[in-house]
């Protein structure tokens, strides 16, 4: 459901309102007993952020800043390029800094001044300083959900659908070869970051999915975006996919909450109007969730195996298939439905030592060899998980909602074909 216009004139709230927002704020902070890292604070935003901590109502998030992985927090840009944007928009800004304007067609007064907005945001990218019980609960569906998948006349126009669209909307594997001041170190805590947020909003698992796909793509067709702008991208690609996704996405305020007010108001807008820009506002975007929820609803009605191990194996799936979303390399050379085919079959392998059944072969067409490098890589990130610092995703699945499927050992190794 899209509501992109929803916070479209935020900057021109009464003063009355402004006082209902804060209250929710305080209402929202108190229901908080546990506190989230924040990645950075911006250079333009430090001293906002002074005035705050003296005697406003917003209580300070724990810093992660003294950790050795975010000492980029603290560097100074060394790069002397500007942010440009590939594909999406028109509006080139070369290493000199002037503008060039595509002649493939003419700009009206009214976009011209929307194109130049743009590009500011995408200059101050670059150019600023860095500083339930199971999975068939109701809530944690995605609005395409088992139900519609079920429908057999309309499945395998579904699966074919999602099939070629996976290809119009995968990022680039290697994207992060054109933004020399992000590691996959940086993505891998925002991504488990983004995990927490979603967490404590209770949104669903589609909307995590689609703010990495979205953040991914950005990323893709951008570059030289920097390191203290990683955490605004970001916020405003999980705010769109909330949009696109939740029946009651959080407000904005609640947003800018989440990045202890690192950012305003102003800047998030701003950073989502550019974001649906730069994507050219194709939000619907397949996700390994969407077709793993479709693997499981063809398979569960096949076989009639609504038991306890379906419901095992389906956490497990989906827990192995978030892990995937840490990782540029190697999950991005793979297609979402290859990734949900391996999480599958690593569920099913964990679970009760089966892998692609002949349903599932015959309705997709691939077969156990084209999943096996996919599961493979899935297999060593999973044994990898308990060790990794980033530990979000492995806390969710503790809960007994999920069937504490993250303490599960993985197998020790995989069949051979």
């Amino acid at each position: 459901m899209m509501n992109f216009s929803k916070n479209a004139h935020c900057g021109s709230h009464t003063s009355k309102e402004n006082i209902q927002a804060s209250n929710k704020i305080d209402a929202l902070q108190v229901q908080r007993p546990r506190q989230r890292t924040v990645l950075g604070v911006l250079s333009e935003n430090e001293q906002r952020g002074r005035t705050l901590s003296q005697g406003s109502h917003f209580s300070k998030h724990s810093s992660i800043s003294d950790s050795s992985q975010l000492a980029f927090l603290g560097c100074r840009s060394t790069s002397s390029f500007d942010v440009y944007v590939e594909e999406a928009c028109e509006v080139v800004l070369a290493a000199s800094g002037q503008e060039v304007v595509s002649d493939s067609y003419h700009l009206d007064a009214e976009t011209a001044a929307m194109q130049h907005e743009d590009l500011r945001l995408l200059l101050e990218l670059s150019s600023s300083s860095c500083q339930d019980a199971s999975m068939q609960s109701e809530q944690d569906k995605s609005l395409m959900s088992e139900e519609v998948h079920c429908v057999s006349e309309y499945a395998e126009d579904i699966h074919l659908h999602l099939r070629e669209s996976e290809m119009r909307t995968r990022p680039r594997p290697g994207y992060l070869e054109k933004h020399p001041e992000i590691t996959n170190g940086m993505r891998v805590i925002l991504v488990d970051w983004l995990v927490e947020v979603v967490q404590e909003y209770k949104l669903r698992s589609e909307t995590l999915h689609l703010a990495v796909n979205y953040l991914d793509r950005f990323l893709s067709c951008t570059a030289y975006v920097k390191r203290g702008k990683l955490q605004l991208v970001g916020t405003a690609a999980l705010m769109i996919a909330a949009k696109y996704e939740e029946i009651f996405p959080p407000e904005l305020n609640e947003f800018v909450y989440t990045t202890d007010n690192t950012y305003t108001n102003k800047q998030l807008v701003r950073m989502e109007h550019v974001f649906l820009r730069v994507l050219a506002f194709r939000m619907a975007a397949p996700t390994t969730n969407q077709f793993l929820h479709l693997f499981m609803s063809i398979h569960s009605v096949s076989a009639n195996t609504e038991n306890l191990a379906l419901v095992s194996r389906i956490n497990n799936s989906n827990y192995v298939a978030e892990l995937s979303l840490l990782e540029i390399d190697p999950f991005l050379q793979y297609t979402p439905s290859i990734v949900a085919a391996g999480a599958y079959c690593l569920a099913t392998y964990t679970v009760n030592k089966s892998l692609w059944p002949d349903s599932l072969h015959a309705f997709t067409g691939y077969a156990t060899a084209d999943i096996m490098p996919c599961m493979t890589d899935l297999h060593k990130l999973h044994i990898g998980a308990e060790s990794c610092p980033q530990q979000a995703i492995r806390e969710k699945y503790k809960s007994s909602k999920y069937g504490g499927v993250s303490l599960i050992t993985a197998p020790a190794v995989l069949p051979s074909l």
